[in-house]
């Protein structure tokens, strides 16, 4: 063997040891196999996965939240429209419909160009390059996180602002940040954070560096729906409308009001959520 081809022999190894330890290139999104997609990692590359089977639910499956259904519509209209609109925080009760609602946005305005990238808080850090990824395209997305909150220290947070309102680098038009969380502030709040407040000469109060922390993430989002707990009577109407979604008569559905109750009760909770897990329970029993 030459000393050419010994050191040929010695590179294509070392080349293969290097293809080995080297992450692999991330797969080029087909923004054409769905609407949905969620951000994936892989060896240290990110990449969006498409998501061809969504969550079927509508506009008008979402009942006793009005309001707030009528500005995220309206907000989503205008951003698919191309118009100025705002990133959206959704926050309150669990189980009212928060991430249900940014679902149904989907399936309303999707045959218009919108699409819906799902973020997990673990990978908010890369926010800035799902941006980068998808600013030159002609859709319109929204990235969704969902059952948002952050402990002190979290490199997220300060990821998810900077993408919000902080950058040097102006904002692309054709990308939105919908967040749910059960939390207004999206960190903890302790009572002790209550010992920074200081009063002025004049006597007034002044929140002190730790409460300011904890409100500047919130308030770049500028749109804040608040959910609400639901009344048994609204409660017992998610409960009706689930059950003729699976096809069971009025006479089945009033049958099924004590029971519904009692579902809540224990469950400690009467929610959107919990009247559709009712529900499919209720008709899979009485199909059997």
């Amino acid at each position: 063997m030459t000393q050419l081809e010994q050191f040929l022999h010695r590179a294509e190894a070392l080349l293969h040891r290097l293809e080995a330890i080297l992450p692999a290139a991330a797969p080029v999104p087909d923004f054409a196999a769905a609407p949905a997609f969620r951000w994936r990692t892989r060896g240290g590359a990110g990449f969006l996965q498409p998501v061809p089977h969504i969550a079927p639910i509508a506009l008008s499956d979402l009942h006793n939240i009005a309001p707030q259904k009528s500005q995220i519509e309206q907000n989503t209209r205008q951003f698919v429209a191309g118009r100025p609109a705002n990133n959206v925080l959704l926050t309150g009760a669990r189980g009212t419909g928060k991430s249900s609602l940014i679902k149904a946005c989907l399936n309303q305005f999707a045959a218009d160009g919108l699409r819906l990238i799902e973020v997990d808080k673990s990978d908010l850090a890369d926010l800035a390059d799902i941006v980068d990824l998808v600013a030159a395209r002609p859709e319109r997305f929204i990235i969704f996180c969902d059952d948002l909150s952050f402990e002190e220290g979290e490199s997220g947070y300060k990821a998810l602002k900077v993408a919000l309102d902080g950058s040097i680098a102006q904002q692309s038009d054709n990308v939105l940040i919908y967040a749910t969380s059960n939390r207004r502030h999206l960190l903890p709040e302790r009572s002790s954070d209550n010992a920074s407040y200081v009063h002025g000469e004049d006597g007034d109060l002044h929140p002190g560096e730790t409460v300011e922390e904890k409100i500047s993430l919130s308030e770049r989002f500028g749109l804040w729906i608040s959910f609400y707990p639901f009344r048994q009577d609204d409660y017992l109407e998610i409960v009706a409308h689930w059950l003729r979604s699976y096809a069971c008569d009025e006479a089945s559905i009033a049958a099924a009001r004590d029971e519904a109750l009692r579902w809540a009760l224990q469950r400690g909770s009467r929610s959107g959520r919990v009247a559709w897990q009712f529900a499919r329970d209720f008709a899979g029993r009485a199909r059997s």
